[in-house]
Parts: structure tokens; C-alpha cells; sequence
């Protein structure tokens, strides 16, 4: 599906008629997946199984993990209407039916739970679960290594 997308972007960038369009399809079709051609998508990507949308002006960073039933795009729901989409970091896992909507920013490392729906933003490293996403778990990576009186 990935590499489907990555031909369609490629030819969308030629500006060749009608190809990107023939690929989107081929991938809803084949795959249940659907990525916007506004979608930036960083190397690795793993789509585990279909039934995934992701649109708007969404940013995925490298090796992220996306589960069935997943949406990633716009927040057009409510008072606070954006057409800015989600950005996401590097190694984030998105568990089934989870659901990231408007302008937040999952930070790397972060794991999203099965059928969350994010509104706000996720700091890197933490696992947000619910409705809406709240975090409940927040790992801190291991600071700089302390200099021994060795080093000095």
C-alpha cells in the first residue's frame, strides 16, 4: 500500500494526469486504505491491515506502526474547525481504531491505544488511551550520561 502511495505521490509530482488517481483507487480498492494526496509519509511506514484513512495535511515520521481501523486527518466537527492535519512523530504506534483529528502533534515514540480519539497533542513517549485521549502512561528517556570524575 505504501509503495502505491509513494508512485502515486511520485507521479503526482510529474504532474501526470489521471495515474495518482488510478492509484488511490487500486489501494481503496485492493487494501481498504485511503491516504490524501496532501500526506507526508516518512520511510518505514507499516499499515498491519486495511480499513485506514488518512487525509488532510497530515505528517507521518519514520517507522510508524498503524493498526486496522485507523483515522488520521482533519477535526471538521464543531466550533474549532482546521484543515490542518495531524503531525506525527518517529516510531509511534497506533493501535485499532484509534482516531487523531485537527492540528495535534504525537510526539515520537508516543503509543496511542486501541479506539482513542486525539484532540490535543501527545508528548513524546507517552501512551494516551480514551475518549479523548488522555495520558496515562509517560516514559522518560535516560538523560545524558554522567561524566566520572575519570573523564575530567
Amino acid at each position: 500500500v505504501v509503495l502505491v502511495y509513494r508512485l502515486q505521490a511520485w507521479l503526482r509530482k510529474q504532474r501526470i494526469p489521471l495515474l495518482p488517481l488510478l492509484c488511490r483507487r487500486l489501494t481503496m480498492l485492493m487494501a481498504g486504505v485511503s491516504i490524501g494526496d496532501r500526506v507526508e509519509i516518512g520511510p518505514g511506514l507499516l499499515i498491519n491491515h486495511g480499513h485506514v484513512v488518512i487525509d488532510g495535511t497530515t505528517r507521518i515520521g519514520p517507522y510508524c506502526s498503524i493498526a486496522p481501523f485507523v483515522t488520521i486527518g482533519l477535526n471538521t466537527g464543531g466550533p474549532d474547525v482546521s484543515y490542518d492535519g495531524p503531525t506525527i512523530g518517529r516510531f509511534v504506534f497506533i493501535g485499532t481504531g484509534a482516531k487523531i483529528l485537527g492540528p495535534v502533534t504525537v510526539g515520537d515514540n508516543a503509543r496511542i491505544g486501541a479506539n482513542a480519539v486525539v484532540l490535543s497533542d501527545v508528548p513524546p513517549n507517552a501512551t494516551a488511551v480514551g475518549v479523548p485521549a488522555r495520558v496515562v502512561e509517560h516514559e522518560y528517556p535516560l538523560g545524558p550520561a554522567r561524566s566520572s570524575s575519570a573523564d575530567s
